[in-house]
């Protein structure tokens, strides 16, 4: 609806600077409580069935009966307001609820906020600063408590029954629990749709990593509709291979070759730690399998008396470590390495560093799934050379592809 010029004009004569409109004291606060009163006028109009000072309402059984006045926590500060009363005592204002003390719109910045990371005092004293406005951590936790109904929904919805990539990783953090603060994995699988789209299936919370675990969360995935998995990325935690065989037998597993990397360097000398990542190099940059191997070959030839269980741990999971080579060169990063899940750890990192600890397993999970959810809402674009890796899968895979 458009607003009159004359009217603008009217309510704009006396701002002459910026802090007449949005300062501590500015129009804009000003109007805000006008706007909501007025709208709490005509809401006891229609509740009463006649309009103020009209005749019409005498002997209605009902009425006015003065005002109370409530302070308003708005973005625009603290805004007082005067709430209409009827003789009964049965108006249910809907635009201020009663009980409620903060306007539509507060809430979503308060989340917002704690999706990004920041802790309860953070976001009391950001408030304070910005609009003036001092709130209790009671309103934090009303305001986030939606967030957990939300949450579970997310974590319960059905899931596509084929899916050509999921990479599962876990995260470490810190939960208080029982008196104690303790170190917990965040379980999260992130999985790449048929669309080339990525997607975060769930995250779980528990105090250690283990294969037994995550067995109980792709059983669950299984249960929310998931029937076949083709590749799935992993990292060289013992016995995850296995645990993923056992829930999805015609899955192919691939051994994260950055973890490979990682433990692998974990051995030398930090001096030679450049030179080791140079001659790991040639073996998973190989054209083939059997180029591969006699990379491995050289290696062990170079390193393997001064680094012997190196080589013992890149033969031992070399059935896992080459299958990406059974794929052209421009789509092997899409399956060889967890790059995007570490870049989604990076992101819930973020977010959870601010916190030395978290309270409660709930608030922990609150606060990654609000991060999880500002993530997907900027990630749109599918996998780079996403329609080339799919016609290769079709092939690789054939008759496990749906074809749209």
């Amino acid at each position: 609806m458009p607003i009159r010029k004359e009217l603008l004009d009217e309510l704009l004569k006396d701002c002459a600077k910026r802090e007449d409109m949005v300062g501590p004291d500015g129009l804009l606060r000003k109007l805000t409580g006008a706007l909501v009163e007025r709208m709490l006028e005509a809401e006891m109009t229609e509740h009463l069935g006649y309009e103020k000072d009209d005749p019409a309402g005498r002997r209605s059984g009902n009425s006015r009966n003065g005002k109370s006045t409530k302070t308003l926590r708005t973005g625009r500060g603290d805004v007082p307001i005067e709430v209409p009363r009827d003789r009964e005592g049965d108006f249910e204002p809907q635009v201020v609820k009663k009980g409620e003390t903060h306007f539509e719109g507060f809430d979503d910045e308060i989340i917002s906020m704690y999706g990004r990371g920041m802790t309860q005092r953070d976001i009391r004293e950001h408030l304070e600063q910005m609009y003036g406005t001092k709130i209790s951590p009671d309103l934090i936790s009303r305001a986030t408590a939606a967030v957990w109904d939300e949450l579970q929904a997310w974590r319960n919805r059905p899931l596509d029954p084929v899916w050509p990539i999921v990479i599962l990783d876990a995260i470490v953090l810190k939960v208080r629990e029982k008196g104690t603060v303790a170190n917990k994995s965040a379980y999260v699988a992130l999985g790449v749709d048929l669309r080339g789209h990525r997607e975060v299936l769930g995250i779980w919370l528990e105090q250690n990593e283990g294969a037994k675990l995550w067995l109980s969360v792709l059983t669950e995935l299984k249960n929310r509709g998931v029937e076949d998995i083709l590749i799935a990325c992993c990292d060289g935690l013992k016995g995850f291979p296995e645990a993923i065989e056992a829930a999805f037998p015609k899955t192919v597993v691939q051994t994260c070759i950055v973890h490979m990397i990682r433990n692998s360097l974990r051995y030398a000398n930090w001096k030679q730690r450049r030179a080791m990542a140079k001659a790991l190099r040639p073996i998973y940059s190989a054209d083939t399998r059997e180029a591969a191997e006699t990379e491995l070959d050289r290696f062990e030839t170079e390193w393997g008396e001064r680094y012997p269980m190196v080589v013992k741990s890149w033969r031992d999971n070399w059935e896992r470590v080459v299958p990406f080579l059974d794929f052209p060169p421009p789509i092997r990063k899409v399956i060889y390495t967890t790059n995007a899940i570490e870049s989604l750890n990076a992101t819930l990192r973020k977010v959870l560093t601010p916190r030395r600890h978290f309270p409660s397993d709930e608030a922990a999970l609150k606060v990654m799934y609000l991060a999880i959810q500002n993530r997907e809402r900027r990630s749109v674009k599918p996998m780079h050379t996403w329609s080339l890796a799919l016609q290769h899968f079709s092939i690789h895979f054939e008759g496990r592809v749906p074809i749209n």
